[in-house]
């Protein structure tokens, strides 16, 4: 894919979020998340992530019900992103819109596990 190509779809991805991916980039964006800085719509090789934390190396995913019929592809994927160093971590949109606090508090284990770890604490 071109780096134009590439920009292309970022932007189509971008303009055509679900409800639920909107939701969580308003809780994520402009470092609202204790700070942290995400990302969305990112290439990562071949793949396309949601929402990345490159600090972290945290991958959140917010999966709607076409991933139901996705499971090879969305293992292979992730399979992929962790022998890059990442966390994949991934929530379904209802979870996302209507257990916000839930979703919180495991994005933020996961953000501070990893920074423990990338920091040799």
């Amino acid at each position: 894919m071109t780096k134009s190509t590439t920009l292309t779809k970022a932007r189509r991805l971008r303009a055509c979020m679900t409800d639920a991916e909107k939701y969580l980039w308003l809780q994520l964006r402009d470092r609202r998340l204790a700070g942290f800085k995400f990302r969305r719509q990112v290439p990562v090789g071949a793949y396309f992530v949601d929402f990345i934390c490159w600090q972290a190396k945290l991958i959140v995913e917010v999966d709607g019900g076409q991933h139901t019929e996705r499971v090879f592809y969305d293992q292979q994927r992730s399979r992929f992103l962790e022998r890059q160093g990442f966390t994949v971590i991934r929530f379904w949109n209802d979870e996302v819109l209507r257990n916000w606090d839930g979703v919180r508090q495991v994005v933020l284990w996961n953000l501070y596990r990893k920074m423990s770890t990338h920091s040799g604490r």
